[in-house]
């Protein structure tokens, strides 16, 4: 979400179909297998089956209705195509209905290593898989629904929550930390930062003080939080957020760990 973009969706045809160019299925091709080696020993396992499900295309771009077989049978979630940027109604009222909103568009060639919109690639590679798990999938679902009845002010407490779990979540595992939020598990610098860059603080997963933590979205992130299993956010999803959201807005934010951004600042940004 954001006020600008320099990107425009694709539409897909009557029957349902997005005609990718061929340089943009070579893009898909070096971003997929590119990625693919980057997150071995370091994605988690529940997001790795996720993967195995979807069974992506490394030849070509995958059609939305091939990721959305999976995803309806395995949670019931299915993925809609939408324009490059939604606002926070439309965002929060499609999560609520189980619907995941992608921008059909893919990334150029010369932003290849780094795009802060999420393009086709971030949404699909990044954060389908996890989205086949029923505990994740639950999660998603009563964020959006919690999302779309609060008020604005509580909207952006709610965001750092997905934030820092959605989009930049690890996880504990007997194997040392692993990758479950689909923007590390999409970006290859991020992946390699989070997993061996001693520079990130990283704390235990507490949902208050997440929604107290200050993030930027064109940065690798200063601090990540572990959480200790996927089905502790199926255990989050049956607890009063609202309540969580509260007590955070009453105790109010923790110093930034980044410098301030001098340009302006993305919505789900704060």
């Amino acid at each position: 979400m954001g006020s600008a973009t320099q990107y425009v969706s694709k539409k897909p045809d009557r029957f349902g179909v997005i005609h990718w160019s061929d340089d943009e299925h070579l893009i898909w091709h070096d971003l997929i297998t590119r990625q693919l080696r980057c997150i071995q020993g370091r994605a988690c396992d529940e997001y790795c089956q996720g993967l195995t499900l979807l069974d992506l295309p490394t030849d070509r771009v995958p059609q939305l209705n091939e990721v959305n077989q999976v995803l309806e049978s395995t949670t019931g979630w299915r993925c809609v195509e939408v324009p490059a940027l939604i606002n926070f109604d439309r965002f929060f009222s499609m999560l609520a209905n189980q619907q995941f909103p992608v921008a059909t568009f893919l990334r150029r060639r010369e932003e290849f290593d780094y795009l802060q919109e999420p393009d086709f690639f971030h949404e699909i590679f990044g954060h389908c898989a996890m989205l086949t798990n029923p505990d994740f999938a639950a999660f998603t679902h009563a964020y959006g629904r919690l999302g779309y009845q609060a008020n604005s002010q509580q909207r952006v407490f709610l965001a750092r929550l997905y934030w820092f779990t959605v989009e930049f979540g690890l996880l504990e595992t007997p194997h040392g930390l692993r990758i479950y939020g689909g923007g590390i598990l999409s970006s290859p610098g991020e992946t390699l930062y989070a997993m061996t860059d001693p520079k990130p603080l990283i704390k235990p997963f507490d949902p208050v003080d997440i929604m107290r933590t200050p993030y930027r979205i064109d940065i690798m992130q200063p601090i990540y939080f572990k959480l200790p299993a996927i089905k502790h956010l199926y255990q989050l999803a049956q607890q009063d957020m609202m309540a969580m959201v509260a007590k955070a807005q009453q105790l109010g934010l923790h110093r930034p760990l980044f410098p301030p951004k001098t340009t302006t600042q993305d919505p789900l940004s704060a």
